[in-house]
This record gives C-alpha cells, sequence and structure tokens, in this order.
C-alpha cells in the first residue's frame, strides 16, 4: 500500500494537517499548482523540440525569403522575350507590373498586422501557397490585361513574406545580424536565379513556363509548411530568444522618422536594380549577351550571387560594429558608385554593377537590424510591414520611372543620375540616427549582457 493515497497528501505517513487545508483552499479558489513532475515528460519533448524548431523556422524563413523575390522578378527577363512576341516596346510591357509592386508593398503593412493579431505560420502557408498559384494563373495569361492582373495577385500575396517572414526569423534568432544576413543571403540568391530561370525556362520551354514551373514549386514548399505546423515542428511565438534592451522614446521616434526617409530611398535604388538590370545588360553589354534573354539573364544572376555573399558580410559587421556606421559607410561608398555607373558600357558596366548591387545589399542587415532595435516585439511585423510599404511599395514609383526615361532618352544615364543622389540622401539622413555610442544605450546593452 502506498504511505500516500492521492495528491493531497491524506492517509498514510504523509498526511500533513496543514498542506491538506491549504491545498483544499486552494483547490475551491480555482488556483491549484499542478504537479512539477506531472507532465515532465511532454516538457522534456518540449525542450528537446526547441532548437529543431528555431533551426526548422529559419529554414522555411530563408525559403521564404528567395521565392519572395523569385516570383515578382521574373517578368523583367519574361518581357524581354514578349517584347518580340507581342509586338509591344519596352516600355509598355515593363509598366504592366506597376500594380503588383506596388500590392508587394502596400499590402506589406496589413500582412504584418494579421501576422501580429491572427498568426505567424498561418500567414507564412498563404503566402507560400497563394503566390505559387497566382504565379501560375500569370504564366496562362492570354493578354496583357491578364498578365497585368497575375503580376498584381502575385504582389499581392507575396507582401506577406517580408513583415511576417523577417518578424519570424528575428523572434526565433540569438544573433541577430547573423541570422539576417544569412536570411539576406537567400533572398540575394532569390534575386540572382530568377533571371536565370526566367531566361532559360522562356528559352528551353516557353515564357509560360517561366511563371508554372517556379509557381507549382513555391505551393509545395507551403504544404510542406502546413505540415510541419500541424506536426508541431515548427511553432507560432510571441517572445524573442534574446530580448534587447528598449531604447529611450525620444530615440524611438527620431530613429524611425530617419528610417523612413532611407528606406524608401534604398527601396527605389534597389527596386530600379532589380527591374533594368537585364534591359541594361542587353542594350549596353551586348557583344557579351548578344541581344538575348538568357544571356541577359545569366549576367543579372552572377551580378545578385555577389550580392548573396554581401548579405553574409553586412550581416557579420552589423553584429560587429554599430549597425548606424555600418549603415551610414554603406552609401557613401555607394554614391561615386552610381555616378560612374552611369557613364560605362561593356565589362567595366558589369564590374561596376556588381559592386554597387554588392553595396546596397550590404546595407540591409544593418538597416534591418536598426529597425528591429527601435520597435517592441509583439509589434515588430507590422513595424516590418510599415517598413515594407515604404522600400517596396512607394519604391514602385521607380518601374514607371524606368519606362518613361527609357522610352523618353533611350537609354539609362539619368535614372543612374538620379539615384545617386538618393544615395547621398541616404547618407546624409542616416548622420541623425541616435549614436549607439550614447550613454543611455550603452548602460542598457551593458546591462543585457
Amino acid at each position: 500500500m502506498s504511505l500516500l493515497k492521492d495528491e493531497t497528501g491524506r492517509g498514510g505517513a504523509g498526511f500533513c494537517p496543514l498542506r491538506w487545508t491549504l491545498l483544499g483552499c486552494a483547490r475551491r479558489m480555482g488556483k491549484t499548482r499542478p504537479s512539477p513532475f506531472r507532465n515532465a515528460p511532454d516538457r522534456a519533448k518540449m525542450t528537446r523540440m526547441s532548437k529543431p524548431s528555431a533551426t526548422l523556422a529559419q529554414a522555411f524563413s530563408n525559403i521564404g525569403h528567395a521565392y519572395s523575390h523569385i516570383l515578382t522578378i521574373l517578368y523583367p527577363t519574361v518581357v524581354l522575350a514578349l517584347e518580340r512576341e507581342w509586338g509591344l516596346s519596352y516600355g509598355e510591357l515593363i509598366a504592366l507590373m506597376l500594380a503588383g509592386q506596388i500590392l508587394f508593398g502596400a499590402a506589406a503593412l496589413p500582412a504584418g498586422w494579421l501576422g501580429d493579431r491572427w498568426s505567424t505560420l498561418g500567414m507564412m502557408v498563404v503566402f507560400f501557397v497563394a503566390t505559387g498559384m497566382a504565379a501560375i494563373l500569370t504564366g496562362l495569361a492570354r493578354n496583357t490585361f491578364e498578365i497585368a492582373l497575375g503580376l498584381a495577385l502575385i504582389g499581392l500575396f507575396a507582401s506577406i513574406y517580408h513583415p511576417v517572414g523577417m518578424a519570424w526569423l528575428v523572434r526565433t534568432a540569438v544573433n541577430r545580424g547573423r541570422a539576417l544576413g544569412t536570411n539576406g543571403v537567400f533572398g540575394a540568391v532569390g534575386l540572382a536565379v530568377a533571371p536565370l530561370i526566367a531566361g532559360a525556362l522562356t528559352d528551353l520551354i516557353s515564357w509560360r513556363a517561366a511563371f508554372i514551373i517556379p509557381g507549382a514549386s513555391a505551393a509545395v514548399f507551403g504544404v510542406a509548411l502546413l505540415f510541419a505546423w500541424r506536426l508541431g515542428y515548427v511553432c507560432d511565438t510571441r517572445a524573442d530568444v534574446r530580448p534587447q534592451p528598449e531604447p529611450e522614446r525620444g530615440h524611438v521616434v527620431r530613429a524611425i522618422f530617419v528610417l523612413s526617409v532611407t528606406m524608401m530611398c534604398v527601396g527605389l535604388i534597389g527596386q530600379a536594380f532589380s527591374v533594368l538590370l537585364p534591359k541594361l545588360f542587353a542594350e549596353r553589354l551586348q557583344d557579351v549577351t548578344g541581344g538575348g534573354t538568357l544571356g541577359a539573364g545569366t549576367l543579372v544572376t552572377i551580378v545578385y550571387l555577389f550580392a548573396a555573399l554581401a548579405q553574409y558580410v553586412g550581416g557579420r559587421l552589423a553584429d560587429r560594429f554599430p549597425m548606424r556606421n555600418v549603415y551610414i559607410g554603406a552609401f557613401v561608398i555607394q554614391t561615386p558608385v552610381l555616378f560612374l555607373a552611369a557613364l560605362l558600357d561593356s565589362w567595366p558596366l558589369l564590374f561596376v554593377s556588381i559592386a554597387m548591387v554588392f553595396i546596397n545589399v550590404a546595407a540591409l542587415p544593418a538597416e534591418n537590424g536598426l529597425l528591429a532595435k527601435y520597435t517592441p516585439g509583439k509589434w515588430r511585423a507590422t513595424a516590418y510591414g510599415a517598413k515594407f510599404v515604404l522600400a517596396l511599395g512607394v519604391s514602385a514609383a521607380a518601374i514607371p520611372l524606368i519606362a518613361y526615361v527609357h522610352d523618353t532618352t533611350g537609354g539609362f544615364f539619368w535614372l543612374f543620375v538620379l539615384m545617386g543622389i538618393l544615395a547621398a540622401v541616404v547618407f546624409l539622413a542616416a548622420l541623425l540616427l541616435p549614436s549607439e555610442r550614447h550613454p543611455a544605450l550603452a548602460a542598457a546593452a551593458g546591462a543585457a549582457e
């Protein structure tokens, strides 16, 4: 016979009147604490799964970043084939992606809000499946209206990734700079392989396959994420793995104002790069590309493969040095590089293009880290949503600007001049960011360590 008949301690040698009385009162008041040993196997299981769950979450987030760029940037390469097939000008065709690029940014804010209020994982499943299906529909388009509609749907659903996927990543990361850098590598690889995928599938099969095949593969990842969620391999989380000290309110207001200006300018520059490079290389490097779709797409892939390395370098710099200094330094260098690109062609242009994209991309981990630093964790997806309204939505203005400048002047000289001015604005504005050596922040950082 057991010395303790039940958990109250009544009966046997374990009986204690005081303990029995207190437990009885607590039970009647609804405050009984469960035994710390009752669910020990379940808690051990949760502990064992915590690291794999974080690793798998970051893997899905990184893959999602690649797809968010692959599916939204297939069209600038496909358009080179549509010029010949449909007999329309580059300006007319490239303008069809305007609505999609606006939605890619503008819809990020409500997507981030839903991620914070509803479910991060639910929104990520919607991102993979719906963006993939939208790409398939674009591949089935029969006219310019249906192309524009399909691209708009891609932009709408792809807008989910940046606010939701990056907030999910930051919450599960111990070293934010490294995690953001690695995530950025996947995004840059997406930008790199999209022109190659589009060019290869267009030349080998058709321009329709350039949308349908990547779209179908994205939907498959969405189904995989759904199963991983339902089986408990990944889970929603609202708290940071490594909480950061809260900055002063005055610093938050100043930082958010400055970052609003810089993120919009950086977004315009980055958006212009991703849209104009295939056409730029087809025109200024004809001796290399032969004016073809695959040749131009291959050169763009080379540029963005170097950019993938830039994300990793930028992430490590953001971990080792003040993010403000990394951000400022990038645009001190970027400004003259953009002015130089306006004047070059052939092989020198390719090398300068690698440099200007490398620098722009290397600054992004510091930019994202600064935004995370100055926003509360529970609203981080919403904050990233607001960022990408500026960085991707407002910056969609680059598309009609590219179309207008090219059809009016026959080239991109003045566009590079404008981008050089924007880079100078970023440098000057970033000087106003709060110094990370400020005593209050330094003390908070020391306490956190």
